[in-house]
C-alpha cells in the first residue's frame, strides 16, 4: 500500500549499505554528444580529429557542480531536535490496573514518557527566526536546535499553523544568525533544478539534487494543499529543511513524502514559499494565522449535480450547507447556490475558493456571484474571520421503489441515537446494491433533506418529491452524514 509519510524522524536508524559491481562507465546509455553549433544556430559536423564531449544527459549548471548554491545557503540550515514528555504507564501497570496496584503496591508512582524527534529548520532572519513544518515541533516540551556551525541552541515556539503545517521558532541569544534569501515560488517551472538540504535520519547537513516534477498538488494533508513536487531525495529527518533554487533562494519548505517504506521513492512533497512567507510573517507578530471565513460548506460540482441544477458545464463550487449566524447566511447564500465566481473571480474547484477565501481580510466586503434558480445573481458578502476549530458551529439546514431507497421517518428515539439536532428528513434504511443511487454514494443511516430542491421533512414530503420521478429522471438529494451536508445527483436507470 502506498502511504504518505511526514519526513520527521522519530525511530531508530537503520543504516543499508548497498553494493553494486559490474556498472562500468558511469551514465552509460544515458550520454549526449554535444556538438557546437553551425552559423545561424544549426548543429554541424565536428572538425576533423576532435573528440565528442560526453556529459549526463541533464547537466545542472554550467560548471557543473552545485557546490556554489550549496555552500551559500547550507550555513542558514539547522537541524532540529525536539523532546516531548507524556506521562504514562508501563504494560505491567497497565495489565494491573489502579484498584490492583493500590491494593498490592499503594499509590503507583506517575511516570513520564519520552519521545526524541528529530527535523529540520531554516534560519529566515538574522535575528534567529527559523521557519520548519509545524509537525517537526507539534507537542514538543523541549527544543534544541544545531546550527551549521555545530552551536547548539534553545528555541521557543512563536506560533504553528497546522492547516498549512509551517512552524516559526525563535533562537535563544546568540545572534546574529546567517539567514536564507525567501524566493519566489510562483516562478518556479516544472523541470527547474533545486536542492533539498536537511538532516535525513539525522545526518545533518546533507545536500540532495533533483527538479521540480509538478505544481499544485493536493495530497490530502490539509485545505490548501498546494504542493511543489520534486525527485530530490527526501527522506524522514528532511522535514522542515529547504527547498532552494539555482540562485540560492529558498523556494519551498520540505513537508511529506509518498513511500511504500517510508523511505524515499523519488516523490518529494514541499510547501511553496510564496504561502509561506505570509503564515511566516503572521505567525511572528501575532502567534497565528488570520483567515477570511465564509461559513459554508462546499463540495465539487459534478457533471451530473450540474445538469441537475440546470448548468450546462461543471463550473464553480456548490455549497452544501451554510452556518448559522455566518458571513454567508448574513448575506442571504442558501445549500444549493453554485458560487461560480469570488470577487469577480471565476472559481472552479473547492480548493481554488478556500484558497482566495482565506487570503481575504476579514471585514472586507467581496461581490459574489452565484447560480441560483437556473439563473445568476451577484450577493455581497462582508468576510469574517475564521472561527477557533474548536467552536461548534450550527448548521442552517433543518420502502424501496424506482429509487432503489427503503427509507424511514426519524422518530424522536431514532434522532437521539443519531445525535441529530433536526429531526427533519427520511433516513435511509437500505440501499439496492445494483441501484444508481448506490452507485452514486448513497448510503445506509443518510438523512435525506432535500428532493430535487423540495425539502422533505417527513416521509410524506418524500413520497410527495419522489412521486412522479420516472426512469431516465435525474434526482438531486440533499444529504446529512454524520456532521457533513452534501449533494448526490444520479440518473434514474432504466428497467
Amino acid at each position: 500500500m502506498i502511504s504518505l509519510k511526514r519526513s520527521t524522524l522519530g525511530f531508530v536508524v537503520l543504516v543499508t549499505l548497498v553494493v553494486g559491481a559490474g556498472l562500468g562507465t558511469w551514465g552509460a546509455g544515458a550520454v549526449d554528444q554535444i556538438k557546437p553549433a553551425a552559423p545561424g544556430g544549426v548543429v554541424g559536423p565536428l572538425p576533423s580529429g576532435t573528440q565528442p564531449r560526453i556529459v549526463p544527459a541533464a547537466l545542472p549548471i554550467p560548471s557543473g557542480s552545485f557546490a556554489q548554491v550549496a555552500e551559500s545557503v547550507a550555513p542558514a540550515v539547522v537541524n532540529i531536535n525536539t523532546v516531548t514528555r507524556v506521562s504514562g504507564r508501563t504494560p505491567v501497570e497497565e495489565f494491573f490496573g489502579d484498584e490492583m496496584l493500590k491494593r498490592f503496591f499503594g499509590e503507583a508512582p506517575e511516570r513520564q514518557q519520552v519521545q526524541r524527534s528529530l527535523g529540520s529548520g531554516v534560519i529566515v532572519d538574522a535575528s534567529g527566526i527559523v521557519l520548519t513544518n509545524a509537525h517537526v515541533v507539534e507537542r514538543a516540551t523541549e527544543i534544541e536546535v544545531a546550527t551549521a556551525d555545530g552551536k547548539k541552541h534553545k528555541a521557543k515556539v512563536m506560533g504553528a499553523d497546522r492547516k498549512t503545517d509551517l512552524a516559526v521558532l525563535k533562537l535563544q541569544g546568540g545572534g546574529p544568525y546567517p539567514a536564507a534569501n525567501l524566493g519566489d515560488s510562483d516562478r518556479v517551472k516544472v523541470g527547474d533544478w533545486v536542492l533539498a538540504i536537511g538532516s535525513p535520519f539525522g545526518l545533518q547537513q546533507t545536500v540532495t539534487a533533483g527538479i521540480i516534477s509538478a505544481k499544485g498538488r493536493s495530497i490530502g494533508q490539509g485545505p490548501f494543499d498546494d504542493f511543489l513536487q520534486t525527485d530530490a531525495a527526501i527522506n524522514p529527518g528532511n522535514s522542515g529543511g529547504p527547498l532552494v533554487n539555482m540562485t540560492g533562494e529558498v523556494v519551498g519548505i520540505n513537508s511529506a513524502i509518498l513511500s511504500r517504506t517510508g523511505g524515499n521513492v523519488g516523490i518529494g512533497f514541499s510547501i511553496p514559499v510564496n504561502m509561506a512567507k505570509r503564515i511566516y510573517t503572521e505567525l511572528a507578530a501575532k502567534g497565528k494565522v488570520t483567515r477570511g471565513w465564509l461559513g459554508v460548506s462546499i463540495q465539487p460540482l459534478t457533471t451530473d449535480l450540474a445538469k441537475g441544477f440546470g448548468l450546462k458545464e461543471a463550473n464553480g463550487v456548490l455549497i452544501s450547507d451554510v452556518v448559522a449566524d455566518s458571513p454567508a447566511a448574513q448575506a442571504g447564500i442558501a445549500s444549493g447556490d453554485i458560487i461560480i465566481e469570488f470577487d469577480r473571480k471565476k472559481v472552479d474547484s473547492p480548493q481554488e475558493l478556500q484558497k482566495v477565501v482565506a487570503a481575504t481580510t476579514p471585514g472586507r466586503a467581496v461581490p459574489l456571484k452565484v447560480w441560483r434558480d437556473k439563473g445568476e445573481k451577484t450577493l455581497e458578502i462582508k468576510i469574517g474571520e475564521t472561527p477557533d476549530e474548536t467552536v461548534a458551529l450550527k448548521s442552517t439546514n433543518k420502502g424501496k421503489g424506482l429509487l432503489g431507497l427503503d427509507v424511514r421517518p426519524i422518530t424522536p428515539e431514532l434522532a437521539r441515537q443519531l445525535n441529530l439536532r433536526n429531526p427533519d428528513g427520511v433516513i435511509v434504511f437500505s440501499v439496492d446494491e445494483d441501484s444508481a443511487a448506490s452507485e452514486a454514494g448513497l448510503q445506509r443511516g443518510d438523512v435525506i433533506r432535500e428532493v430535487n430542491r423540495q425539502r422533505v421533512r417527513s416521509l410524506q414530503d418524500f413520497e410527495k418529491a419522489t412521486k412522479d420521478v420516472k426512469d431516465g429522471d435525474r434526482v438531486t438529494v440533499l444529504l446529512q452524514r454524520g456532521p457533513q451536508s452534501l449533494y448526490v445527483a444520479f440518473t434514474v436507470a432504466r428497467g
